[in-house]
């Protein structure tokens, strides 16, 4: 156990920074919005429970960090509706700065900035990624061959260069995705390049069913990666793009997840993320800045779930508001965070479980009991 040591140490520091920076923009998108709308913030926090260090700055917020860094929140001042808080606490109140007495829309802009932030570090540390590195591309090269399959039958071998297929050029590993895709159960002739010559070879796709069709595999890996350099307003291009790809394939993960034609082992919690904080960190600082940028898309699509609680719930009941013209009754919301509260429970509890499995802990407790 003890080698283990330094592992968990460090995936420990790169968790606690990962989460760190995510939780500190999410916040920060709540509390610019909050100030633009003239919104007095009490407490900006990163962590819950007892502060290890806080400070109050000249606006009158406390800010803080605490012990416990599973998340963070921004106090408004009137925050709470005037009939649930006390006539003493209502007396305490700046008029013109609490958040209630905001217009529908200015309470939705505040709650949105959280996750529009998140959204936004993605494309600045995608472009960040690209206008110092290069653009990422995966390059139409063999990384390896599945033993059986299409690919093996066909005679394919590691680091083949494919030019085309039925004669569309090829020019990136995803060109070969998305026409093996199309292509269920067909023969394909294939134009290869090897050890400097160019010759074809005929594959008879595989056929699998995903999301309710039929879809060609070919059984290849890719692995070579180049790096094309860009210009800055390419780089800014590219984040925004590369931000709206992650988006699209994660709603897709999620859509699959919840038609059923998708397992639900991928489906990670904090455990998780601090495992592969640590691996990801290992690899250097562009890898771990990728990593935080596709998590910061990740935080904030969860938040605009519309499950009360998270900011997704928060705009389902400004949305009901502005088209009643009145907020929901009291009860109506209550019983809407119960359930919210139910069902973030549920998946924190299957997450953690699914992370407890990935990292061997019930292989072990069953081993050592047998």
């Amino acid at each position: 156990m003890l080698h283990a040591i330094p592992d968990v140490f460090r995936s420990g520091v790169a968790f606690a920074i990962v989460l760190g920076i995510l939780v500190f923009v999410h916040e920060f998108g709540h509390y610019f919005a909050a100030r633009l709308c003239g919104v007095h913030i009490e407490v900006f926090s990163i962590g819950f429970g007892k502060a290890i260090t806080s400070w109050v700055d000249r606006q009158g917020t406390r800010w803080k960090i605490a012990w416990l860094p599973l998340g963070g929140y921004v106090k408004m001042h009137g925050q709470e509706r005037p009939q649930d808080v006390s006539a003493e606490v209502r007396a305490t109140w700046i008029a013109g700065r609490t958040f209630h007495e905001k217009s529908v829309l200015r309470r939705a802009f505040v709650v949105a900035a959280g996750p529009i932030a998140n959204f936004l570090l993605a494309m600045l540390l995608f472009a960040g990624l690209f206008a110092s590195m290069g653009k990422p591309i995966t390059m139409p090269v063999v990384g390896g061959v599945l033993p059986g399959s299409a690919a093996d039958h066909a005679g394919l071998q590691t680091n083949d260069r494919i030019v085309s297929i039925d004669g569309q050029r090829i020019d990136r590993f995803e060109d070969i995705q998305r026409i093996i895709a199309a292509h269920p159960d067909e023969t394909l002739a294939l134009t290869i390049r090897r050890d400097d010559a160019t010759r074809t070879v005929e594959a008879h796709t595989e056929a699998q069913e995903s999301g309710g069709q039929r879809v060609g595999l070919l059984g290849i890996r890719g692995g070579l990666i180049e790096y094309y350099h860009i210009g800055l307003g390419a780089a800014l291009w590219g984040g925004v793009t590369q931000t709206w790809d992650v988006t699209a394939q994660t709603v897709e993960g999620i859509g699959q997840m919840i038609a059923g034609t998708r397992g639900t082992e991928d489906l990670g919690g904090p455990l998780r993320i601090a495992q592969l904080s640590g691996q990801v960190a290992e690899l250097g600082i562009a890898s771990l800045v990728s990593f935080i940028a596709v998590l910061s898309v990740n935080l904030g699509l969860i938040n605009l779930f519309p499950i009360p609680v998270l900011d997704g719930g928060h705009l389902l009941f400004y949305a009901a508001e502005a088209i009643r013209g009145r907020p929901l009754p009291p009860r109506a919301q209550e019983y809407g965070f119960r359930a919210g509260l139910a069902v973030l429970a549920s998946l924190f509890i299957f997450a953690t479980w699914n992370d407890l499995s990935n990292i061997g802990l019930f292989h072990w407790v069953a081993h050592l009991i047998g």
